[in-house]
């Protein structure tokens, strides 16, 4: 198979402010993934574009993504409910690389959070820690564009996140903060539901997308061998 992607991750000359726009100076800094593609890796490039940057400093992970969609829609507001069976964005996060205990966020465009940890891949026998709950999570959306109407045309939603080392401690034996050459495992997902518009309002069909920074070259993202590298810099 072609070699992981890797993204270097700097950091922070300062401190973001989460707003959802990654409009702040220290994005700046932050390189954009490559766009992200289709998970199975041997499809035509996605409908709309999705990439991602992130930063780190001494108490967090920042992460940031930009995700085209000329109709924003989203209906889940419930805390820890399973976003995935509407438009939401991913990150997965392996830190020491053995494919164990690992841990998962989901964010939609009304913001409602969900989190997992996997002791390992469902396809080993895993059964999720749900929910898992970072007290620290911050956690900001954007919509650019009006949420829920199907009479305009939008240009997409933005998200911003930020990961407590102290939270993040147990998924590496607590080492955190990561130091500068460590690399660790992580992926990013969006999935994209296909919609009809029904009594002014937008109804989920039944196609569904799954975009990723680095394929899986199969349907199912708990393949952490497949999985990027994250790589944490000096600057």
């Amino acid at each position: 198979m072609p070699e992981l992607p890797r993204y270097q991750c700097h950091r922070a000359g300062t401190t973001p402010s989460l707003d959802g726009t990654l409009t702040h100076p220290a994005w700046a800094d932050a390189p954009w993934t490559t766009d992200f593609v289709d998970i199975r890796g041997d499809q035509p490039a996605p409908r709309y574009r999705t990439r991602a940057k992130l930063l780190y400093d001494d108490d967090y992970l920042y992460v940031g993504a930009q995700l085209e969609e000329p109709h924003v829609w989203s209906t889940m507001a419930e805390h820890n409910t399973m976003l995935f069976e509407e438009n939401n964005f991913e990150l997965f996060l392996d830190p020491d690389g053995d494919g164990l205990n690992y841990y998962e966020f989901e964010i939609n465009p009304l913001g409602t959070i969900w989190e997992l940890t996997l002791p390992k891949p469902y396809s080993e026998g895993g059964v999720a820690v749900d929910p898992t709950n970072l007290p620290g999570l911050r956690t900001a959306v954007q919509v650019d564009g009006t949420l829920n109407d199907p009479t305009d045309t939008d240009n997409g939603w933005s998200v911003e996140f930020a990961l407590p080392w102290t939270d993040l401690a147990t998924y590496n034996q607590g080492q955190t903060p990561p130091r500068p050459g460590d690399e660790w495992r992580m992926n990013l997902m969006r999935i994209e539901w296909d919609h009809e518009v029904v009594d002014g309002g937008y109804r989920k069909g039944s196609r569904q997308d799954f975009w990723v920074w680095s394929p899986q070259y199969v349907v199912d993202m708990h393949k952490p061998a497949q999985w990027g590298v994250l790589e944490f810099t000096a600057s």
